[in-house]
């Protein structure tokens, strides 16, 4: 068969294929803006504006799709779903900075999330440690110091064999071990900021003294982010993006450390009482764009923001594969993205089976997690988790 199709991911991939046929340099640099198909959304947009990034965008080639209600103006405001090359979009950009209606200021946000999603994440260094992102995928070790954990609670209170779990994990290839000491399962009770540092500041001390491992301290508490710091964690993990305590992000700017923010609909008590959303990746976007703004705010570098979907965290079983699926959307933000599938009760759901024996699951997910974008992975099992993030990255990683 002489015709067929080829998969291009990326320009990198397009790049290649041209050279594989003999292409010349100069005919590559013409055709790679024309070899990358995007399909890009915006957000409730007035029907004028709407109606003139329309006309622009078909008068150049491209495709634009919007509600019928913009046409007569019958709707106050609509999403225009774009669909277009490299080179539409380049076109687009230039027509729209020549109109009113806020449409030079959109043309900037539309240069800016091309650019995020089809570029990698500026290198961040953590204790020393230079993380560079598209070259590998890079592991979080768990370590909960918690009697109720929905995996591991109760195994690791005593600080001695936490230690020992997290120079376990270490040895198996984590890079970064996350310590929590308040479980945020479904239903999970609070507990104080005083009892949650007594759990995890020893722990934080001895590892730190003994390993000088990197260290994320798990909370979404000020004080217990502060007081962790003090003994040795290198960031912060909090599954609030800075909300639940509003003297967060001002410990992370004081200590310059780097922050994972993650999505949560609602809090750990009551975020599974029937979570609902019109527009998931589109809510989930949104949310985490606060989450960086509040962080601007206090003076947190953007480039010390690492951004996570919040699987589990207000989420259908529905609602987490569909972002597994979908999750290079997320890439638009320009930040590292961090995903914890690990024995997640989504995989129980699909495969009917205790949170014990979600390794298979956990590695499919993880697999497809890094397929789609996803620069750590946050996991309970790190040596079977790291062989598939080393096989996953040398089958898409552009080594």
């Amino acid at each position: 068969m002489n015709a067929r199709i080829i998969v291009i991911p990326d320009l990198y991939a397009a790049e290649k294929e041209m050279q594989s046929i003999g292409v010349d340099g100069a005919g590559i640099k013409v055709m790679l803006p024309k070899a990358l198909s995007r399909a890009l959304k915006l957000k409730n947009i007035k029907p004028t504006p709407a109606n003139i990034i329309k006309q622009e965008m078909l008068s150049i080639g491209g495709e634009a799709a919007v509600a019928s209600g913009v046409i007569d103006h019958s709707v106050a405001a609509a999403d225009i779903l774009l669909l277009g090359t490299p080179k539409h979009f380049n076109l687009l950009v230039t027509k729209l900075r020549t109109h009113q209606f806020g449409l030079p200021q959109l043309a900037d946000e539309i240069i800016l999330a091309l650019k995020n999603y089809d570029g990698v994440p500026a290198s961040l260094d953590i204790k020393g440690k230079r993380f560079e992102f598209g070259s590998q995928t890079y592991i979080m070790g768990i370590l909960n110091v918690t009697p109720d954990s929905f995996s591991d609670g109760n195994k690791y209170l005593d600080a001695k064999d936490a230690v020992m779990r997290a120079r376990q994990m270490l040895a198996e290839g984590a890079d970064i071990i996350d310590i929590g000491g308040e479980s945020t399962r479904p239903g999970a009770e609070p507990v104080t900021a005083e009892e949650e540092i007594k759990r995890v500041v020893p722990v934080i001390e001895r590892l730190a003294a003994e390993t000088g491992a990197i260290i994320s301290i798990d909370t979404y508490k000020a004080a217990v982010a502060k007081a962790a710091l003090k003994a040795g964690a290198s960031m912060i993990n909090d599954i609030s993006a800075l909300r639940f305590d509003v003297e967060m992000a001002g410990v992370a700017a004081e200590n310059k450390c780097p922050v994972t923010m993650m999505h949560i609909l609602g809090t750990p008590r009551d975020m599974q009482k029937n979570p609902t959303y019109s527009d998931l990746m589109g809510e989930i976007l949104a949310s985490l764009e606060e989450g960086l703004a509040i962080g601007k705010r206090a003076g947190i570098l953007l480039e010390q923001i690492i951004v996570d979907p919040g699987i589990g965290f207000g989420k259908t079983t529905e609602n987490n594969l569909e972002i597994v699926k979908r999750l290079r959307e997320i890439k638009v933000l320009g930040r590292p993205i961090l995903i914890g599938v690990s024995r997640k009760a989504f995989i129980g759901s699909v495969l009917d089976l205790p949170t014990d024996e979600r390794v298979e699951g956990t590695a499919a997910a993880v697999a497809v997690a890094i397929a789609n974008g996803a620069d750590f992975i946050r996991v309970h099992d790190v040596k079977e988790m790291k062989r598939v993030a080393k096989m996953v990255d040398a089958i898409v990683r552009n080594n």
